[in-house]
């Protein structure tokens, strides 16, 4: 008759417990008059700057390489697709429902630009030549 195996006298191990995730508390930046406090960015899962809109609003449409100078001149820059992805979420009311250009460049096609719907909330490419709003931010880092 074959001899049965032993069965192991170790106890079944005990699940590790995770230690809470903490969160520091982020001081808000300072706002200028006219400022909106849009929110924060992350980068790989950690507070990286907050963003706040600029009060100058270009209402009328420009090409993609004025509204670059136009934000510069207002004391900022474009803001970026995932930056205008927070400003669809937490500023919508400060915009036109019209699309505004984004700061980024088509990866492929370096004559093409982002560009981001305040009434749908939808982002697309477009050709720089065309006209369209634009918004200025700024960033604090944290």
């Amino acid at each position: 008759m074959p001899k049965q195996a032993k069965k192991s006298a170790r106890p079944a191990a005990k699940p590790v417990a995770k230690k809470p995730a903490t969160l520091k508390a982020l001081a808000l930046p300072a706002l200028k008059k006219g400022e909106i406090y849009a929110g924060i960015l992350l980068k790989d899962g950690a507070p990286a700057h907050h963003l706040i809109l600029l009060p100058g609003h270009k209402t009328t449409p420009i090409k993609w390489d004025n509204a670059v100078a136009w934000a510069k001149a207002e004391g900022g820059e474009l803001p970026t697709r995932k930056e205008q992805a927070l400003l669809f979420a937490n500023a919508a009311a400060h915009f036109e429902e019209r699309y505004y250009w984004s700061s980024e460049v088509h990866p492929v096609d370096a004559d093409c630009a982002f560009i981001q719907g305040f009434g749908c909330g939808g982002q697309s490419y477009v050709l720089m030549g065309f006209d369209y709003r634009a918004r200025a931010v700024r960033r604090v880092a944290i």
